[in-house]
């Protein structure tokens, strides 16, 4: 082999699949192709080596050291070759596909398209409803705006544009709101309180920000998705908890009151991009994402603006 010369391609590219994998059966898989065919294109490359690549131990494939050294050199260039025919397909003016949960999706997100549309005319945007969990190459999305915490999966790269602010919120509507207004935050560890399954740990994450003894141990209604459960307070069945920019346009209007305050919890606003030729819009919406979190966030009445003042 010269200086020059390329060793087998298809079979490098098995070999680059198995090294990543530790699996002959995974890469099979993820290059459509059968078992014995990435185990023929395998042996070819050792053939034409001189070497072996892989040792046994046990279940598992183990690269032996001329494996690493390969490993490492193709690895990369597969990357950088994808990379470089990913942009190269990419139409010039095709939209940048965002996905986010639909509750943020209808709630925060599409309020502010007109905002946004002013403000980057030239980022054309594709709206993705995403109820199920992300799979870590993103399912075909550009981004994802989402609220969550490490970790993250690790070919995810990942902007932290605000962290996460909760608090209960009702509509003066409700009908048992004379027994809350001008009471402490404790008043709702008996109250009976909406909940979502989506985020079944928010009433205890806020107690324990707010330093109350217990959450509400008094379940009231449950609902789904989150978007149902701001309908349901919106509607006047009861207290329900959700994140602050969620209820920003609700709370202006005066359609729902936050009487006890919102509190930060561990997670984060993030936009997730993948990691391996990140689409060169992202940072400006990432940008645009922070300043409008951080907008609504310093305009947000303070917790006086509550059921006291009704």
């Amino acid at each position: 082999m010269t200086d020059r010369e390329l060793p087998p391609l298809n079979a490098l590219r098995a070999f680059e699949a198995v090294a990543r994998q530790r699996s002959v059966s995974r890469a099979a898989a993820e290059l459509h192709v059968t078992h014995g065919a990435v185990s023929r294109q395998l042996r070819l490359l050792e053939e034409a080596l001189g070497h072996p690549l892989f040792r046994r131990e046990g279940r598992t494939l183990a690269l032996t050291e001329a494996g690493e050294r390969l490993r490492d050199g193709a690895g990369p260039a597969f990357d950088q070759l994808r990379d470089a025919w990913a942009s190269v397909r990419r139409p010039a003016q095709a939209p940048f596909v965002l996905g986010c949960p639909g509750s943020v999706l209808a709630r925060w997100v599409i309020p502010r398209m007109d905002r946004l549309g002013r403000d980057l005319p030239e980022l054309s945007l594709h709206l993705s409803a995403q109820e199920d969990p992300l799979t870590p190459a993103l399912g075909g999305l550009d981004g994802a705006l989402l609220i969550g915490a490490p970790p993250w999966p690790a070919n995810w790269q990942v902007r932290a544009l605000a962290p996460e602010r909760i608090g209960p919120v009702v509509s003066p509507r409700y009908a048992g709101w004379s027994r809350l207004v001008g009471r402490p935050a404790g008043v709702l560890i008996d109250e009976p309180v909406l909940h979502t399954a989506s985020r079944p740990q928010a009433w205890r994450d806020w107690s324990a920000a707010a330093g109350l003894p217990a959450p509400p141990h008094t379940p009231g209604q449950g609902f789904a998705h989150l978007y149902y459960l701001l309908e349901a307070a919106l509607a006047g069945l009861g207290v329900a908890i959700a994140p602050a920019p969620l209820v920003a346009d609700d709370l202006a209007s005066g359609r729902l009151l936050a009487p006890w305050g919102f509190r930060q919890t561990s997670a984060s606003w993030v936009l997730a991009t993948p990691a391996r030729g990140p689409d060169p819009r992202a940072p400006s919406l990432a940008r645009w994402l922070e300043r409008a979190l951080a907008g609504e966030e310093a305009a947000r009445a303070p917790a006086g603006a509550s059921l006291r003042s009704r």
